[in-house]
């Protein structure tokens, strides 16, 4: 049977998923698994569809120093033990830049284009890229997709994407673009499915995890987001600060004298829920500490949801429903009751019983915004891209050899 691979790699793990392709084209999980501590502790964790351990093990530091090495491991093991070798491979880019609208199969100029977007995403572009150049180089006949984070907001009117600045940046691609579109893609598929009486309405989604965004969306379309031209703006996150007055910055270099680099660091890796509470950049380490600077921390993000739920419900001129999804949003009830609490004057009233038991549906019978939680799905939403896409290439030379 037909399979494809799905990559989500990062800095210091590589997330992978296996989905059969039946033979009316409908995609099913057949394994998910994921290499981490690359280059401290390496392990290769794996389950199959049920849920069930079918890999667990560490290896050497020296046997997996980086991201092209953790991928040669999964590889080894899903060819010669799980006897699968897939039709193509789906990868998560966060950064498309002006240049892409929609996923692409990849080719060397694919990958060229995208390398230049890495000072827009350090911590995600270049990570994204390793896997993808490891596969070219040693097997440049197997098909790749590149999903992109920012795709799904590119329909955004001008006046949300533009910044005040002259246009001639604008034109080289300096510009509000949003993340987080393939989770946000994923909602708006399922809405239909799950809440059909509000998918076409105005809808308001947090994906809130260690990265944190929220998006508006308009008779399932994206109008509106919370990120910019690099994920660092918006809501707090992990260990970013999310919107951030640019005198900031200016003041870090020119009165603490560090360089651009070294603010960069600063920016992604020292901020956020990290920052604020000195603590953890973790919400669950949060959530069970008794540190002041912690509590603080947590209020902080909630106060900041709530603030962009005004601007996005502004934006779409009311709010039909809000979905909760991502890590914390799917997990954390005390952080959407406390957000619920800040959105009270839109409506919003939640029911503390399905709130505490994860329903779909956690708000009251009596509430004027229906609020829900809903798990995201980002990789079957890349699986998906990379099976149309590879289905249009073969149609496509199909047509070609008959011409």
């Amino acid at each position: 049977m037909d399979s494809i691979l799905v990559v989500n790699a990062g800095s210091s793990s590589v997330k992978f998923q296996v989905f059969a392709v039946d033979g009316d084209g409908r995609l099913r999980r057949q394994f998910k698994g994921q290499m981490d501590g690359i280059g401290s502790r390496p392990r290769l964790r794996a389950s199959g569809a049920n849920g069930d351990a079918v890999a667990d093990r560490a290896y050497p530091i020296e046997a997996v120093p980086d991201v092209p090495a953790a991928m040669t491991v999964a590889s080894a093991w899903l060819r010669d033990e799980v006897r699968m070798t897939p039709m193509a491979v789906g990868h998560r880019v966060v950064h498309g830049g002006p240049d892409y609208d929609r996923p692409v199969a990849v080719d060397h100029a694919v990958v060229a284009r995208l390398e230049r977007f890495a000072a827009l995403a350090p911590l995600h572009q270049p990570h994204n890229l390793a896997p993808i150049k490891s596969i070219l180089a040693n097997f440049p006949a197997l098909p790749q997709v590149v999903c992109f984070d920012t795709a799904f907001h590119r329909n955004h009117p001008d006046v949300a994407d533009v910044y005040a600045i002259p246009h001639r940046l604008h034109e080289e691609g300096v510009r509000r673009y949003g993340f987080h579109g393939l989770s946000y893609e994923y909602i708006a598929r399922k809405l239909p499915e799950v809440a059909p009486e509000v998918a076409q309405g105005r809808v308001v989604v947090a994906h809130l995890g260690s990265g944190a965004s929220m998006c508006a969306l308009r008779g399932g379309r994206s109008i509106e987001s919370t990120l910019g031209f690099t994920a660092l703006d918006g809501l707090p996150m992990g260990t970013r600060p999310g919107q951030l007055d640019p005198g900031v910055v200016l003041y870090l270099m020119l009165a603490k004298g560090m360089t651009p680099a070294e603010v960069q660091d600063f920016l992604y890796k020292d901020c956020g829920l990290k920052g604020l509470s000195g603590v953890s950049n973790d919400m669950r380490e949060l959530q069970t500490s008794s540190d002041p600077r912690a509590l603080f921390a947590i209020e902080y993000f909630v106060y900041r949801v709530g603030l962009y739920a005004g601007m996005l419900a502004a934006a779409l001129q009311g709010m039909d429903a809000f979905v909760f999804t991502a890590g914390i949003g799917e997990n954390s009830a005390s952080v959407r009751a406390r957000i619920a609490d800040r959105l009270g004057w839109l409506g919003v009233a939640v029911d503390p019983l399905a709130n505490s038991s994860h329903a779909l549906k956690i708000s009251q019978a009596a509430s004027r915004v229906p609020v829900y939680v809903v798990p995201t799905d980002e990789e079957r939403m890349i699986a998906e891209h990379t099976l149309s896409v590879l289905l249009t290439k073969r149609s496509n030379a199909r047509r070609e050899r008959a011409s």
